[in-house]
């Protein structure tokens, strides 16, 4: 079994990437309609299809959700796995079609690479078609390509962000799996506290997001950083449930970005249930915020970095 989204079965994972115009997108796709809820904690997101997605949405069905950089350019990226969908059936049977549910969310990379490359629906396309059940990239790769943290002190000084995943499998066959994309405005701790990456010193190390925060007003700039999760579970949920999971699962993005849900971020969580094992969604939450603080960690752990903005898993 894999340690990542995809140990949740029927969660299927693909990534599309653009390393010279540093940006990318990554597909989830459910090989059967998922229960899909989601919260909103940054003050600056940029979705798509999120509003069905609520307690009181009446469409229970979701076939994919779409992570992607390029801001809202790149929510076009979703078209191309509505397509992939598509040209397969896959699909919400309104009679006279099926349409594809995709949910997508963004991150702002315009500033890490080439400002005029985004995902489009050809990228997004990709992303889908490479998508499979098994181990995939972690790092900067798919929608964390060109993702950085702590931005505080400005982007010169900030450091690679990425995507991560990671998963548990519990007594009782209970399987909960996280994937993140960490483009936060904060800097990323450790179970212990410590810093792994943040707003460089001028000695190189990464400083405290918080304590440089006073007088930062002029940098933070509207919607230039996010972080991006989804959480996945072979419990079986309902949409007010999987709703509450997702609510919960901000807890593990809390525990590892300081600060958290500010006015630039984006920050959203979506919430997948994808099978039908028996399992309270107080739970499948508590467990949703452990593998999510888990993934955002890997993120960082396994970014390689692009000049001047350097990565934890550069070589030396």
């Amino acid at each position: 079994m894999p340690d990542n989204l995809c140990a949740v079965p029927g969660v299927l994972v693909g990534h599309a990437s653009d390393p010279e115009g540093q940006t990318g997108c990554t597909a989830v796709i459910f090989a059967r309609p998922a229960i899909v809820g989601v919260d909103v904690r940054g003050s600056s997101p940029g979705t798509r299809e999120t509003d069905r997605l609520g307690p009181i949405g009446r469409v229970r069905e979701t076939h994919a959700v779409l992570l992607t950089g390029g801001s809202a350019f790149g929510l076009a990226a979703a078209d191309g796995v509505v397509r992939f969908l598509e040209e397969r059936g896959v699909g919400l049977d309104v009679g006279v079609a099926r349409i594809p549910l995709v949910s997508a969310a963004v991150i702002f990379d315009l500033m890490a690479g080439s400002p005029g490359v985004r995902p489009d629906a050809a990228m997004g396309y990709e992303a889908a078609s490479a998508a499979s059940d098994g181990d995939f990239a972690q790092g900067s790769v798919g929608a964390g390509t060109g993702a950085t943290v702590g931005k505080v002190s400005g982007l010169d000084r900030a450091m690679k962000g990425g995507l991560g995943s990671a998963s548990v499998a519990l007594d009782g066959g209970l399987v909960v799996g996280a994937l993140a994309v960490v483009n936060a405005f904060g800097d990323v701790r450790d179970h212990d506290g410590r810093i792994l990456a943040g707003p460089r010193q001028d000695d190189g190390t990464p400083g405290d997001s918080v304590e440089l925060l006073m007088g930062a007003d002029a940098r933070m700039r509207w919607g230039e950083s996010t972080t991006l999760v989804v959480v996945a579970t072979n419990a079986r949920l309902d949409k007010p449930q999987a709703n509450k999971v997702a609510q919960m699962a901000h807890d593990g993005m809390a525990r590892a970005v300081y600060p958290v849900h500010t006015s630039v971020d984006g920050d959203v969580v979506f919430a997948a249930s994808a099978g039908a094992v028996e399992a309270s969604p107080d739970v499948v939450g508590a467990w949703g915020a452990d593998v999510t603080r888990e993934a955002i960690l890997r993120a960082v752990r396994r970014a390689k970095g692009v000049p001047g903005v350097p990565g934890l898993a550069d070589d030396g």
